[in-house]
């Protein structure tokens, strides 16, 4: 599942928080920051967890503000490890 996020999502620990969140869950995948100040990540593993972390995305962590979340469905890509990039 792909995840890009918009507000005030950069600056914020919003990447920080996703990939501990991802990582207690045990999901594959990656968030960075996009040049755009929007937020992208990628989630792969059981669908149940994916969905929490989708739902996480939508809220983000205390100091962030979400406006929007596009969520676009992907074949598994085979990520190993949730990274953090950008």
């Amino acid at each position: 599942m792909r995840v890009v996020v918009t507000g005030r999502v950069q600056g914020v620990f919003f990447r920080a928080s996703c990939a501990a969140a991802a990582r207690r869950l045990r999901l594959d995948g990656f968030v960075r920051n996009l040049p755009d100040a929007r937020v992208e990540c990628a989630f792969e593993g059981v669908d149940r967890d994916v969905d929490t972390m989708v739902d996480w995305c939508r809220r983000g962590p205390e100091m962030a503000r979400v406006d929007a979340v596009e969520v676009t469905s992907e074949p598994l890509a085979g990520e190993g490890g949730f990274l953090v990039t950008g």
